[in-house]
């Protein structure tokens, strides 16, 4: 594009042309800004999918640990998906279904029970998916767990981050599952984390499914992260046009004259 300033003196852009170049610059660079940002955001995603697949794939084949050595202070990202076993019994006087959850592709909820550990511990436990059929309701109390001293192998996790009114339970549900929030409404201290059932000994007719590990993809965070990149270049060369635009009009005018 040639320079404006190089033009004849009678066909220099006028002081409003100046104004609008000037607003459509500013507005195109708060676009290419957002943009860029977008495209950066989605690659960060990609990098955190990446480390949760690789934290997956580091565990699979990882030997079952007693879950004193992996609970602790705080759980973290990279303690997840670790299986572990941990033997107590149920508290029966406290369970609840956990609301719009999916798992395997399947759209449903889950039950969670304190358990009371042999050496005097509590830790929360997501005992199983339900799916729930289209148009049906949740149901209004969550199923009895197995009476008696049971085993139990499962996963290792995280609490869920969400506002109160989705980790502290309510009228027998709970939105997200957080032994911080659920800590907040039973009598004891409960263990930071959960533990996701796959494995119960006795074993019991309970209707619940074991809680799949995340299927190891990247999703599309990459090609997102191309398209706002392509947006961005759009937007500098839409300005570019629209400048050389106004300077092509202004010349037959100035040819006219």
């Amino acid at each position: 594009m040639r320079n404006p300033l190089s033009q004849p003196i009678g066909s220099r852009p006028t002081g409003r042309v100046w104004l609008r170049w000037l607003v459509l610059a500013l507005a195109v660079a708060g676009l290419i800004t957002a943009f860029v940002n977008l495209g950066f955001w989605q690659l960060d995603r990609l990098d955190q999918r990446r480390g949760r697949n690789q934290t997956v794939l580091s565990h699979e084949d990882a030997p079952v640990r007693d879950y004193t050595e992996v609970f602790g202070p705080v759980i973290t990202e990279a303690d997840q998906w670790q299986r572990v076993r941990v033997s107590g019994t149920f508290d029966a006087a406290f369970s609840w279904i956990v609301r719009y959850r999916s798992n395997a592709g399947q759209q449903g909820y889950e039950v969670v029970t304190p358990l009371h550990t042999t050496d005097g511990q509590q830790v929360l436990v997501d005992r199983g998916f339900v799916a729930r059929p289209a148009g049906e309701d949740f149901p209004d109390a969550a199923p009895q767990p197995p009476l008696g001293e049971v085993t139990v192998v499962g996963y290792v996790r995280r609490n869920d981050d969400g506002p109160q009114n989705a980790i502290v339970p309510s009228e027998g549900t709970v939105r997200l599952v957080s032994s911080v929030g659920i800590g907040q409404v039973v009598p004891y201290p409960l263990l930071d984390g959960y533990v996701t059932v796959l494995e119960l000994a006795p074993a019991a007719e309970t209707g619940l499914e074991p809680i799949q590990p995340p299927e190891l993809t990247e999703g599309n965070h990459f090609s997102y992260a191309i398209q706002w990149f392509t947006f961005s270049g759009i937007a500098a060369i839409g300005l570019v046009i629209l400048i050389r635009s106004d300077l092509k009009g202004k010349r037959p005018k100035k040819q006219a004259a």
